[in-house]
């Protein structure tokens, strides 16, 4: 069935992955953009407002968040901190609001992150796992409460917990992959910290499926078999066909980005059992057909 659909976040790298994913499925695709609008499928808004007129989702069945700045665009200080917390907040706040203006049961699929969890070691976490400590964590608890006018509607919510995602254009994997071309690529810190990866074919396919399955709630959003991060680089060199033995101790890591390198360092074993429960398979299963699909995608 076809649906109507407004993506926020449309010019990111999952957001734009999306947008194209859902048209050629035969969705309508209402894109919300900071600029002014160009096409008839657009439409300007201004997130820090906190405010959306709900006649902008007249005919809306969904409403995909994915907005925010980048976690990586700047080293982290005090004034960078609070534009990563505004920058997820207010727009998810003005688009929780106008739902429940509308007085219909819109489904809203707001983006989150497995940071939510915190740094946990080797503990296995699932949905129902308690949320963790640390400045990512609050912020995800910020980010997921700014969604609470559309559930006290009575929408629909998801909370759509992100981990890392391997795509050939994303900063950071693209970074990896080109230290691990030259010779460069090792363990971070002891390399010992799970990174839940999912590929961004995947993380477009288990979006789609939240929204046909109204999956409501939190919904972790990774590949089904988490990998330590010295792991994942490894299986990168192999099929690069170059070594991986350099490590980056935590402590040139923080000289390099600062704070963030705790985040770099933190350990996420999430795994997605809501999704695979409803019925959702991924096409890349296994580290070495997503490290394959990676390459071959670049």
């Amino acid at each position: 069935m076809t649906q109507r659909i407004a993506v926020a976040g449309s010019s990111g790298l999952i957001g734009g992955a999306l947008c194209r994913s859902l048209r050629a499925r035969g969705d309508e695709v209402v894109r919300l953009v900071r600029r002014p609008s160009e096409h008839v499928s657009e439409v300007q808004w201004d997130p820090s407002t906190r405010h959306l007129d709900p006649a902008v989702l007249d005919g809306v069945d969904a409403v995909v968040n994915v907005a925010g700045v980048s976690i990586g665009a700047h080293r982290w200080n005090p004034e960078f901190k609070k534009e990563l917390i505004s920058s997820r907040t207010d727009g998810s706040t003005a688009l929780a609001t106008a739902i429940a203006e509308t007085g219909r049961p819109i489904h809203l699929v707001n983006g989150s992150a497995v940071g939510y969890y915190g740094d946990r070691g080797d503990e296995l976490l699932t949905e129902e796992s308690p949320g963790g400590s640390g400045f990512l964590a609050d912020l995800v608890r910020a980010w997921e409460g700014s969604t609470e006018p559309a559930r006290a509607a009575g929408a629909p919510v998801t909370l759509a917990r992100t981990g890392i995602v391997l795509a050939p254009t994303g900063d950071a994997i693209k970074l990896l992959l080109l230290l691990t071309r030259f010779g460069l690529g090792g363990p971070l810190g002891n390399g010992r910290h799970y990174w839940p990866w999912i590929t961004l074919q995947d993380e477009v396919r288990a979006i789609e499926h939240v929204i046909d399955q109204r999956l409501e709630g939190p919904v972790n959003i990774t590949g089904p078999d988490p990998a330590r991060q010295r792991d994942i680089v490894a299986e990168m060199g192999r099929q690069l066909h170059r070594p991986t033995v350099l490590p980056a101790p935590k402590l040139a890591l923080k000289l390099i980005v600062g704070e963030m390198a705790d985040d770099i360092t933190s350990s996420q074993r999430a795994v997605p059992k809501r999704l695979q429960d409803s019925g959702f398979v991924h096409d890349h299963a296994t580290l070495p057909d997503a490290v394959r699909w990676l390459l071959a995608n670049r």
